[in-house]
């Protein structure tokens, strides 16, 4: 295998990546599609499955030839994901019977709430690790099937076939002859019992989902089958599958336990290791797979926060304060501090460790000498501060204290935010060489089941720090801006309420 190289597939949510990684885990070649968001009602999100799946196998071809490759100088191919995205389709014509309904989706907010009204959200929790809510794939398969003409009769005959996107692309990566997932995409389902490691009768019955519709479950890193469709060139393995967020934890080499990564985008995804035993949050928090390789299951927590980078995206785009988002670090930088300014981004209620689907963004502490500058300030420090949220719930839950946060994301390229986080944390924030993570991840799952690398320890070396920023700011100074924040949030909260 001397001079081939690894594929990773990186389906996300607004476009389908491919990457193509060297043995020393440097980027060798990409190229990215985005495809259309399809918004049919307010709260409705959806994907064409076919879009998906043209771009995916686009962007795989184009990734090689742009480099002069073929199907026979690749290794192995990695998958990495949008998780919970849900597709139905016919086994035997092949096609979807309606269009991915997205992990953003709130269609199903009012099924949800009766399961709760029911009584069944703690035994839901307990066997899945996660809150019930129209997030995770169990209810979008209910609405295809209770709201596609002929579903559930097509359902019934056993014609039916669920999957997330991992599942969709290597079905037809393989023609149809694999229909497949791994843990860490199973895990987000709410179909799947985190203890058992198997699809679960109770739940699916309360779904009311056939087991006939569901996807072999395998580990996140073995051969499942081979490419078989023009676009790979040739007969290419197929032998790493995790969920987005899995992956990019597995990529920053968080494979120890009490590791623990936070992935900056539009939101911001935190994910610790927690080792071989699930641990169910007291904090509000997910319980979830992180991998399994071999026979070892390795599971996380995780938080999600709604509103991350997309907080500078309003400064943008609502007020008009900058013209590009790169902007913003210097704006903020032209004040030392935000001057008792806290701006609370729930655009879209708080995610964790709040969950107040009903809390609105609130901006506190505004004087005549307040500027566009402070704005911009304290707009950064929010990401920072809803960080530490989710990272004090998890210690919390966890029984420890972090040595330091690794970090990805594109917002991680703003040195003054990753220097306060680090300040306002009291922990070094460390920021890799690769940021690409997540398509990383996927490419060493791959590379592991067929022997392109060795071992977990032979790819750990290959993480190569850019930047470690270390806590500056007197303690006191961090406990007032702490209080400060924390009084913002009650009161982003009362609002709500009242």
């Amino acid at each position: 295998m001397k001079d081939k190289y690894i594929l990773a597939l990186d389906q996300g949510t607004t476009s389908s990546r491919a990457i193509l990684f060297d043995r020393q885990g440097n980027i060798v070649s990409s190229a990215q599609k985005e495809f259309r968001q399809i918004y049919p009602q307010p709260g409705w999100v959806e994907h064409d499955p076919q879009e998906i799946w043209s771009t995916q196998v686009g962007v795989a071809a184009e990734a090689s030839t742009n480099v002069g490759l073929n199907g026979t100088s690749i290794a192995a191919i990695g998958i990495t994901n949008q998780r919970e995205t849900t597709i139905v389709w016919d086994r035997e014509t092949g096609k979807a019977i309606y269009n991915a309904i997205v992990w953003q989706d709130r269609r199903t907010a009012a099924f949800c709430d009766q399961l709760k009204a029911d009584g069944l959200a703690d035994s839901i929790r307990a066997k899945t690790g996660l809150l019930v809510d129209s997030y995770f794939s169990g209810t979008k398969i209910r609405w295809i099937l209770n709201n596609v003409e002929g579903a559930q009769q097509l359902a019934d005959q056993g014609r039916l076939l669920f999957g997330t996107v991992d599942t969709w692309l290597v079905w037809n990566m393989t023609r149809g002859k694999l229909h497949v997932t791994d843990v860490s995409n199973a895990s987000r389902t709410m179909l799947f019992n985190i203890h058992t490691m198997q699809w679960d009768d109770e739940l699916l019955e309360i779904m009311g989902v056939p087991r006939s519709m569901l996807p072999e479950v395998r580990s996140s890193s073995e051969v499942y089958g081979h490419t078989e469709v023009s676009g790979f060139g040739s007969e290419i393995p197929i032998a790493g599958i995790a969920g987005d967020q899995q992956a990019a934890l597995f990529g920053q080499m968080c494979t120890k336990p009490g590791m623990v990564k936070n992935t900056y985008g539009t939101g911001c995804f935190m994910v610790m290791n927690t080792g071989t035993k699930p641990i169910i949050s007291k904090n509000n928090l997910l319980t979830t797979v992180a991998w399994k390789i071999g026979n070892e299951v390795s599971y996380a927590l995780e938080g999600s926060i709604f509103i991350g980078g997309a907080v500078v995206q309003w400064l943008r785009d609502g007020l008009g304060i900058i013209k590009t988002s790169t902007e913003i670090e210097a704006l903020a930088r032209s004040v030392k501090s935000s001057d008792g300014v806290y701006l609370v981004p729930a655009f879209a209620g708080l995610g964790a460790p709040h969950w107040n689907p009903h809390a609105r963004g609130t901006i506190f502490g505004i004087t005549r000498g307040t500027t566009s500058a402070h704005y911009a300030r304290a707009a950064l420090d929010s990401i920072a501060y809803q960080t530490m949220d989710v990272l004090k719930a998890m210690e919390a839950d966890a029984g420890i204290v972090i040595p330091e946060l690794r970090v990805d994301g594109g917002a991680t390229a703003n040195n003054l935010l990753m220097q306060f986080q680090s300040d306002i944390l009291g922990v070094d924030v460390v920021r890799p060489k690769v940021t690409e993570t997540t398509a990383l991840g996927a490419a060493y799952l791959a590379g592991l089941a067929v022997g392109y690398w060795s071992s977990t320890a032979d790819v750990q070396g290959q993480w190569q720090l850019d930047q470690r920023f270390k806590p500056a700011l007197p303690a006191e100074e961090v406990q007032s801006s702490i209080k400060g924040w924390q009084r913002a949030i009650a009161a982003a909260t009362v609002w709500a309420d009242s």
